[in-house]
């Protein structure tokens, strides 16, 4: 039977990784980033990735990696939710190293692993794994055109990009143009990127590489937004009990009480859910159905969760110096990052041959 408990391991490293984050990434400056023109906390990405070696975790040790499994990368993607840190975690030492590895750029993985280089995958968020990928044109040995939605491209140094001769190029991402979209979550930016004739290398094919890059992603994923409905969940419970009414803790009232158990029976559900499809992911044994299941049900927890929070927070939850909204716009831009709830119950009732009557 598969153990799904954190092992000493992960939560050593979960110790590390919150110690680090309380330390630098409180939420007093993540809101002054999100009013910043340069929303990434890049000192605490460098930390991260190359003082702690998180950026290479998936990558092997035979270059220059950790040799972890997606089920630490998942641990650090509970605490980074945990503290909705505005670093490329997800979308550059997940997705991109995956499809980094899937084409075997050994050379691309040690400067990933090293933090000497931060890789993006130039598919839009809200792709789902078996969703479509708009590709760029190759013409002349050079890539054309324009693409939007790509998260954190304003944070890397190298960009993978789909072209439409089925190849997965790698892009210096000083060739191209980003251009800031307005985004609602404001710790995971968004771009538009403009290719105008930008000379790219060829790794490999761009189609399983990116379906197992999205894959990943989409799994992890479910990582974060139980990271972000924990945070949620524990401050609101730790506000309930210092609100006083009527002389009373407000947490004492019993409809208040049966809220709160509530969430925490979907955030438990949330965490056997999360850590499935991880260790599915890291044993890759019925990867697309763990999946699928739990992105199914993670935006939904993620974000009754962080509705409550604002909600039973009262007039403070409703400020802009209160950081819980920013872990609502976090949750709701995570429901429909790569694929919403709907598309991931879609592709597990074809996976399961459940078909609709």
């Amino acid at each position: 039977m598969t153990d799904l408990l954190y092992s000493e391991e992960e939560e050593a490293l979960r110790a590390a990784v919150r110690d680090l984050l309380t330390d630098h990434c409180d939420a007093a400056g993540v809101l002054a980033r999100t009013e910043s023109d340069a929303p990434h906390d890049v000192p605490l990405w460098k930390s991260l990735a190359g003082t702690m070696g998180l950026a290479g975790l998936l990558v092997p040790e035979e270059l220059d990696g950790q040799g972890a499994t997606h089920r630490e990368a998942a641990v650090v993607l509970e605490e980074l939710g945990r503290a909705v840190a505005p670093v490329p975690y997800l979308t550059s030492a997940v997705v991109a190293t995956e499809a980094l590895l899937a084409c075997r750029a050994d050379d691309l993985l040690a400067r990933s692993a090293q933090a000497t280089t931060t890789a993006v995958l130039t598919v839009p968020l809200h792709t789902a794994p078996d969703g479509p990928v708009r590709p760029v044109r190759l013409e002349g040995g050079a890539l054309h055109g324009e693409l939007t939605g790509i998260a954190d491209a304003a944070a890397a140094d190298l960009l993978l990009v789909p072209a439409d001769d089925g190849g997965l190029y790698a892009v210096d991402a000083a060739a191209a143009t980003v251009v800031p979209q307005v985004s609602l979550d404001l710790t995971r930016p968004l771009a538009t990127l403009s290719l105008a004739g930008a000379p790219g290398r060829r790794l490999g094919e761009a189609e399983p590489a990116v379906r197992r890059a999205l894959r990943a992603g989409a799994g992890l994923l479910a990582s974060e937004q139980l990271g972000l409905a924990e945070w949620a969940l524990t401050e609101t419970v730790r506000h309930l009990k210092e609100r006083r009414q009527f002389n009373r803790p407000v947490g004492g009232f019993q409809a208040l009480k049966h809220r709160l158990a509530q969430l925490w029976l979907e955030v438990a559900s949330l965490r056997a859910a999360a850590r499935n499809a991880a260790d599915a992911l890291a044993r890759a044994a019925d990867t697309d159905v763990a999946v699928a299941v739990a992105q199914a049900y993670a935006a939904r927890v993620a974000v009754h969760v962080t509705e409550e929070a604002l909600q039973l927070h009262g007039g403070i939850g409703m400020t802009w110096e209160h950081p819980v909204h920013l872990y609502l716009k976090r949750a709701k831009a995570d429901s429909i990052a790569y694929g919403t709830a709907g598309a991931h119950r879609a592709a597990l009732a074809a996976l399961v041959d459940l078909q609709a009557p």
